[in-house]
C-alpha cells in the first residue's frame, strides 16, 4: 500500500505564527501563541526535526532550523544535560537533567547532522550530539527519544562508536514481554510507537535480526492495539492497559506522529510496503479518519488542533500537534517521492 497523493502537503504557516527569533512558543489560545507560557526545548527540539527534514524546499525551515539550534545550545548544560523550560522573559526555569527533553534534543540534533543542508546547522548539531551522548537516562522513552537521533548519525557516519553504543543501550532497555500484553511496560502511556521504533533501527543499523524481528512484531502488536474498525485510535492520555475498552479519549496527535515515524523507520529497514498503510493511517488520523470523523487539521491557519475528545476536536493549536502534524505530512510527502 502506497500514501496516496491527495493528503495535504505540510506547511510552516502556523509554526512561524508561533515562533519569533528565541524559538518557538509552547501554547496557543485557538490559534494565538500565549507568550505568558515561554518556550520548552522538547519543542524547539520538535521544531528542529521538521525543519532539516524538510529538505531545503522552503527558506522558513531553514531560518527555524538556526533558530532552534540556538535554542537547544543554549539550554545544554557544559555537561550534556539540558534544561528544558524557558519564559518569555528568556529566564530558565528549572535545572539540567537526562528527561524526554534531552532525548529528543538528541534526536533533532542528531538529524540536523545526518539531514541538514546547511554546513553550520550541520556542525552544530553533531557538537551538540556529541557533548550529550555519552550520559544515560533512567527514564526508557527518554533514551528511546536520544536513540533514534543515534540512528540517524550512524546513518552518515556508520563507524560512530558512540552512537552505536547509545542506540544499543536503548534497545537493551526493552524488557521482553512474557505474557500475551506484549509491551514491556503494564500500560501503554504516550509515544508508545518510539519504543518498537528503537528496536528496528537497532536491529537494522547494528546488523542484529533478532532485535530487528522483535521491533517489528511489537510495532505490528501495537498498530492492532491502537486500531479500531478501520482506522487508527491512539492511545488516550490517561494510557491504555490489557483491557481497556476502545475507543478512549482524549487523543493527542503526537501518538498519531510517533506511529508514523516508526512506521517509516520499518519500512526503511524492511522494504515492506504494508508499513505505508500503516502510515496512512496515521495520516488519515489528521484528516478525519479518527473515532469522531473530525478533522484535526486548521486548513486556514496551517496549525493542528491540540487534542481529540469523544465530541470533537480541542480547538487551541499548539507547538506540540502543530510540528507532529507537520511531521507526519513530511513523512507522507518523502514516501510518495521515494
Amino acid at each position: 500500500m502506497r500514501v496516496t497523493d491527495t493528503h495535504p502537503l505540510p506547511t510552516f504557516r502556523h509554526v512561524a505564527r508561533l515562533t519569533d527569533d528565541r524559538g518557538i512558543l509552547e501554547h496557543a489560545q485557538l490559534c494565538e501563541p500565549r507568550f505568558s507560557h515561554g518556550y520548552c526545548t522538547d519543542d524547539n527540539a520538535r521544531l528542529l526535526l521538521v525543519s532539516v527534514r524538510d529538505d531545503g524546499s522552503t527558506s522558513e525551515a531553514q531560518v527555524f532550523a538556526s533558530i532552534a539550534t540556538n535554542f537547544l545550545l543554549d539550554a545544554q548544560h557544559t555537561d550534556g544535560r539540558f534544561r528544558n523550560r524557558l519564559s518569555f522573559e528568556r529566564v530558565w526555569l528549572d535545572e539540567a537533567c537526562t528527561d524526554d527533553h534531552w532525548g529528543r534534543a538528541l534526536w533533532a540534533a542528531g538529524t540536523a547532522y545526518q539531514r541538514s543542508g546547511d554546513g553550520n546547522v550541520q556542525m552544530r548539531g553533531i557538537e551538540i550530539f556529541e557533548r550529550s551522548c555519552g550520559l544515560r537516562s533512567p527514564f526508557l522513552r527518554s533514551m528511546s527519544f536520544a536513540a533514534l537521533g543515534a540512528a540517524e548519525v550512524l546513518v552518515a557516519d556508520p563507524s560512530h562508536s558512540d552512537a552505536q553504543d547509545l542506540l544499543a543501550a536503548a534497545a537493551d532497555m526493552v524488557e521482553p514481554s512474557r505474557s500475551t500484553w506484549l509491551w514491556p511496560e503494564p500500560r501503554l502511556t504516550y509515544s508508545n510507537a518510539t519504543i518498537p521504533q528503537v528496536l528496528i533501527a537497532a536491529g537494522h543499523l547494528l546488523g542484529d535480526d533478532a532485535v530487528l524481528r522483535r521491533g517489528l512484531d511489537l510495532l505490528a502488536w501495537l498498530v492492532k492495539i491502537e486500531t479500531y474498525g478501520d482506522h487508527l485510535s491512539p492511545t488516550p492520555a490517561a494510557g491504555r492497559g490489557p483491557n481497556d475498552p476502545k475507543p478512549a479519549f482524549d487523543q493527542q496527535p503526537i501518538e498519531a506522529a510517533a506511529v508514523a515515524d516508526a512506521a517509516v523507520t520499518a519500512w526503511t529497514a524492511t522494504g515492506d510496503r504494508t508499513w505505508l498503510g500503516v502510515l496512512d493511517s496515521a495520516v488519515g488520523w489528521f484528516n478525519g479518519r479518527n473515532d469522531v470523523g473530525a478533522e484535526m487539521i486548521d486548513h486556514v491557519t496551517g496549525g493542528a488542533y491540540d487534542g481529540l475528545h469523544s465530541h470533537g476536536p480541542n480547538l487551541n493549536e499548539g507547538a506540540e500537534s502543530t510540528l507532529a502534524m507537520v511531521a507526519t505530512l513530511q513523512l507522507a510527502r518523502q514516501t510518495m517521492r521515494g
